[in-house]
């Protein structure tokens, strides 16, 4: 199953879920291991991503749904933004943000 990238920790499908908090080396690790698929829906936060991951994440405004034992990899800003507002990328490490796991137990 491919590990899905999200922009915000959201549960697409009912169900239990594990969030816990990743480093940026196992992101880096999980995402080298396996398939993955993106929907970052902003191309300033997909840079970042390749920047700091060192892998092509491309922009994908999809629909994601999350499968049952399936992880996906939160990038999590730790600020919240103004209605409407497209972040730079300068913006965006000025916000600052973290990297998160959530994985679809049930």
């Amino acid at each position: 199953m491919k590990i899905g990238i999200l922009n915000c920790a959201i549960c697409t499908e009912p169900g239990e879920y594990s969030f816990e908090k990743s480093s940026l080396e196992d992101v880096k690790k999980l995402l080298k291991e396996n398939d993955f698929v993106s929907a970052i829906g902003h191309q300033s936060t997909a840079e970042v991503l390749t920047e700091l991951i060192g892998i092509d994440i491309p922009m994908n405004r999809i629909q994601f749904s999350q499968k049952l034992g399936q992880t996906a990899i939160v990038f999590r800003l730790l600020g919240r933004i103004p209605e409407g507002k497209i972040l730079s990328r300068k913006e965006i490490e000025e916000i600052g943000y973290e990297f998160c796991t959530l994985t679809r137990k049930d």
